[in-house]
């Protein structure tokens, strides 16, 4: 989607996410995570404590950025009707994921400081990301050639895709599908033995 075909009300609306979102990470980089509250945080942007659970269920979730609407069951439809290679499908899932994403170099480093600041929230970090390798193990199992075999894939990749993010950040001008597949077929060469 091009930024032109971007209707107002939903420039708003990412605008006001953003806002919330890049504001309880300054707050919670600079005084903790119990340092201030929900209606300071709405405060500090100008919207409504209604408005912030319009966007994020918790301060929590407000600072490590998982949207209330982050919905991408169109690209998991997508994967599980798909025809072609398993891994190649999961792959380009989460590609599309990350570009979806859209998780900047600054707001990485954010999210860095607010983790040393509060170790707590990464740990929540942690269990949102087991929660989303159970859904995805759920996911993949959906597909006929892959029931047998849905962990298997999903916590290989998940051991591609971290390093790939680590070096998304701290490499030049390297996409995130580049690094990715790179890695995917670097594995595959391994378990080729």
């Amino acid at each position: 989607m091009s930024i032109s075909a971007i209707s107002p009300r939903e420039r708003r609306a990412a605008e006001t996410s953003r806002g919330l979102r890049t504001e309880a990470r300054r707050l919670t980089a600079e005084r903790g995570l119990a340092g201030f509250t929900i209606e300071e945080l709405c405060s500090e942007v100008g919207v409504s404590r209604r408005t912030f659970f319009n966007y994020y269920a918790s301060k929590e979730n407000a600072v490590i950025g998982i949207a209330v609407r982050s919905d991408t069951s169109d690209l998991d439809d997508a994967f599980v009707a798909g025809a072609g290679a398993l891994l190649d499908d999961f792959a380009e899932l989460h590609i599309a994921r990350w570009e979806r994403l859209a998780l900047t170099k600054s707001e990485a480093d954010e999210l860095g400081r607010v983790f040393d600041r509060e170790p707590r929230l990464f740990a929540h970090f942690v269990t949102l990301a087991a929660e989303g390798e159970r859904d995805d193990i759920a996911l993949v199992s959906q597909r006929a050639d892959a029931a047998d075999r849905a962990e298997t894939v999903v916590l290989v990749f998940g051991a591609l895709i971290r390093p790939a993010v680590f070096e998304y950040f701290a490499a030049d001008g390297q996409d995130f599908r580049t690094i990715l597949l790179r890695r995917l077929d670097a594995a595959r060469r391994v378990f080729s033995f």
